[in-house]
């Protein structure tokens, strides 16, 4: 069976892979056009061009994949079906309609829950105890499709969007293998998905990453986790940025305290007032400097009680 790939991030990457083992015909690789990367700004082409290039895939990169010059370049390499993962484009019809199987998404949600670019994410800021990956019959609306099959995984109390990541990229090879027998001998039957029961899981933006310390504890503590790695979260000391990479809620708070102010210093961590509760701040990164426990920053940097965290160089 020759399959067209279409995909471009690393977890994408991954799940091409996978599918380079099974006994199928990968015969194109379509991602986005390399980008300008890093402080250099030096191109840089995306995981899945790599992973393709490495195994002596062509590979297509066209800006916009729905022009008809861009179809027509698919439709030569007659896929008998197309394989979608955080491709980063919408499809139009014209190519939806080529492959005979049809073109199949994974998903990294539990459709119908977080449609959209950033569902990994989005699962742990929003608190979410299950998520998973969903293989989808594409259709011509945004992860609205049929689905053909899910599995699922527990978001465990630890989880950051990093290693979420990496668990929703294996289950999503996984599964796009355990599909596509059934999808090929028609034993899979495709499920309406039904209204969205969740918000749409936009895109994640570096400004997503300022923390408010009006907050509660538990929503703070979801974020750093859930946006680690990136693009990380961060607030400010005396106009100078301190990213924060590790916390932990504390139930109590101390009495009077504004949100933001550092109320306990001890050797290992710092505490501090949040909107409801307060947070211990485990693990720190100084701007310019590397990341770093917060026992090795408070060695470095002195730390009073009463120290207001949350204002950049604009506010002060």
């Amino acid at each position: 069976m020759r399959i067209v790939y279409m995909g471009t991030p690393e977890i994408a990457a991954v799940i091409l892979e996978r599918l380079l083992q099974e006994p199928y015909e990968v015969v194109l690789a379509v991602t986005q056009p390399d980008r300008p990367k890093g402080r250099g700004k030096a191109l840089a082409c995306s995981p899945v061009k790599e992973a393709a290039q490495a195994a002596g895939i062509p590979v297509f990169t066209p800006v916009k994949v729905r022009l008809p010059e861009n179809v027509e370049v698919i439709r030569e390499y007659a896929p008998d079906m197309i394989v979608v993962a955080a491709f980063g484009q919408i499809l139009p019809k014209e190519i939806l309609e080529i492959p005979r199987y049809g073109c199949i998404n994974v998903h990294a949600s539990l459709l119908p829950k977080y449609r959209g670019a950033a569902p990994i994410q989005w699962s742990i800021l929003d608190g979410e105890r299950e998520t998973g990956v969903t293989i989808m019959k594409m259709d011509e609306g945004l992860d609205t499709g049929d689905i053909l099959l899910q599995r699922s995984v527990a978001v465990t109390p630890e989880e950051t969007g990093g290693s979420l990541h990496d668990k929703i990229a294996e289950l999503g090879a996984e599964a796009l293998t355990e599909a596509i027998p059934g999808i090929v001998d028609g034993t899979l039957v495709p499920v309406p998905q039904g209204e969205m029961t969740t918000a749409y899981a936009k895109q994640l933006s570096k400004d997503m990453g300022k923390l408010d310390f009006s907050w509660d504890a538990c929503k703070i503590e979801r974020y750093v986790r859930g946006l680690n790695p990136w693009p990380g979260t961060f607030s400010f000391r005396d106009g100078a940025m301190l990213k924060i990479w590790s916390v932990s809620v504390c139930e109590d708070a101390a009495e009077g305290a504004e949100p933001g102010t550092v109320t306990a210093v001890g050797k290992k961590d710092f505490t501090v007032q949040t909107g409801a509760g307060s947070l211990r701040i485990t693990e720190v990164q100084p701007e310019g400097k590397r990341r770093m426990s917060a026992e090795e920053y408070l060695r470095g940097y002195a730390l009073p009680e009463g120290t207001k965290l949350g204002e950049n160089r604009e506010e002060i």
